[in-house]
Order: C-alpha cells, then sequence, then structure tokens
C-alpha cells in the first residue's frame, strides 16, 4: 500500500476525491524550491477535513498527501491546458497561483523528472480512482464522483474579482446528467451561500476524463472559495496562511456541504439497480 495514498472505502454510489490537499514534498524536491511555505502555499487547505462527515453518508474517499506542486493529479498528463487562453498552472508547477517561482534557478524539473513523477504519483492516483468507480459500478447503476476543491476568492492572476463561495463544474453539462447538476445547484442556494455553474471553474481532468453520463458516471467538481470556511486574509503571508481551521467557524458551511452530498446521494440512489 502506498503510505501517501488513502483510500477509505464505502458501500455508498458516492466517491468524494481530494486531489489537492496534501502538503507532502519530498526531500529530493523540496530542497530545490526557494521556500516551503511557497511549495504548500496553493494547497487546498483542511478540505479533507471540512468534509470528514462524507463516511457518514457511505461515501468513498481517495486523498493524496503529495503536494500538489510535486504533480498536480488534476491536470491533463499529456500538458495540454484545460483553459486555453486563460491563466492556469502546468501537471509539474512552476510558479504558484500569484505567480511566484517556485523553484530556485535552474532546478525546474525535466521531462524526464516529470514523466517520473507521474509514474509515481499520478497514475498511481488515478489507477485508485479508476478502481473505487468500477467497484461501486458494480453495486449502483449511478455513481457520482464528486472532486472537492478550494482556493482563495481573490487571486487576480487567475480570475477577476472574487470568487462566488460555492463554484461548481460540469465541463458546461458534459461530465454528468443534468438533474445532478441541478439537485447540487438548489442544495447550494438554500443554504444563503453565494453559487456560480461553470463560471471560472468548469471542471479539471478527473471530473472531464471520469464523467460519462450515459455509462453511469456522473463527475462534478466544487470549488469552495476559502472564505466560506476560514477567516480568509486580503493578502497571504508566512504570518498568516493558512489559517487555523476552526470547527466552529466552519460549521455552517459544513451544514451546506451536507447538503450537497446527500443531493449526489439522492440523485445516484434515484434508479435502484
Amino acid at each position: 500500500m502506498l503510505d501517501w495514498l488513502d483510500i477509505d472505502r464505502g458501500d455508498g454510489p458516492l466517491i468524494v476525491s481530494f486531489p489537492h490537499t496534501g502538503t507532502d514534498i519530498p526531500a529530493r524536491i523540496h530542497e530545490r524550491l526557494n521556500s516551503a511555505w511557497l511549495g504548500r502555499k496553493d494547497a487546498d487547505w483542511w478540505i479533507h477535513v471540512l468534509y470528514g462527515f462524507a463516511h457518514d453518508l457511505g461515501a468513498t474517499t481517495v486523498r493524496t498527501s503529495i503536494s500538489r506542486t510535486v504533480i498536480d493529479v488534476n491536470r491533463d498528463p499529456s500538458g495540454a491546458s484545460l483553459y486555453p487562453g486563460q491563466t492556469t498552472t502546468e501537471l509539474c508547477p512552476t510558479t504558484t497561483f500569484d505567480g511566484e517561482a517556485l523553484y530556485k534557478p535552474g532546478q525546474k524539473p525535466d521531462e524526464a523528472e516529470i514523466a517520473q513523477r507521474r509514474a509515481t504519483f499520478f497514475d498511481p492516483y488515478h489507477r485508485a480512482l479508476a478502481g473505487e468507480i468500477e467497484r461501486l459500478r458494480d453495486m449502483h447503476r449511478n455513481v457520482v464522483l464528486y472532486d472537492a476543491h478550494s482556493i482563495r476568492s481573490v487571486v487576480p492572476r487567475l480570475f477577476d474579482g472574487e470568487l462566488p463561495n460555492f463554484n461548481i463544474g460540469t465541463n458546461d453539462g458534459v461530465t454528468c446528467a443534468p438533474a445532478l447538476a441541478q439537485a447540487v445547484e438548489a442544495a447550494c442556494d438554500s443554504t444563503g451561500f453565494s453559487r456560480i455553474t461553470n463560471g471560472r471553474f468548469k471542471g479539471g481532468w478527473t471530473t472531464r476524463h471520469y464523467g460519462r453520463p450515459a455509462d453511469g458516471v456522473h463527475a462534478i467538481q466544487m470549488e469552495l472559495a476559502c472564505r466560506g470556511y476560514i477567516d480568509e486574509p486580503a493578502e497571504p503571508s508566512q504570518v498568516n496562511w493558512p489559517p487555523h481551521y476552526d470547527p466552529k467557524r466552519a460549521a455552517t458551511m459544513r451544514t451546506a456541504l451536507t447538503g450537497v452530498l446527500k443531493a449526489c446521494v439522492d440523485f445516484a440512489m434515484e434508479i435502484p439497480r
């Protein structure tokens, strides 16, 4: 068993994936970075903790503890951009979301190293996801793959203005049945938090790769603005970022997300096998 890959199996028709909550950076990479803080700055902070209730709903969770700085398991492994014409980061990022250089001069990974990181981390993560989808499809007619993310509310290099609290991605309706998107939208809209569907974030490689609604696999991405569950500073620094996770502070968002995941389970169970 890979010590950086955590799979917690449930028997419900829901998989929650956590591709960006990891902060582990192998020493051979860590020593080449400009700073450890920059190497962990863009993690989806505390998201796996926020969704800790998912197991109570029978969900399966798949999480890597490896930092996205090592390899981003939600990028197209070919290196093709998911958002042509828009600023984004690479399969093995060389800058932060704010454009800060991650590596010391001459220390960026070359093509051979990127291929090695893909074989070591990317491929096993996706073998795990594919395996859990196959396992649950043997039990359920419909399975929902829910890709869980978060990002700072304001990142001028990536998008204009302030993100809504909930950012739902279905690649413009391709990756899941309309009924699932509508159910998740309704759950979000009932909370008082703001919401957009297929705005700046339409779903990453995971959502686009696995979403096959005609085959009973419905994939949806949820990108949360961090301010919904932590005290997000106006300007992140080594002094204030990441903020401490406070269960009381996060309780309202956690309740809202419970409704969202229940909507996913209810959708999948609507038609019994």
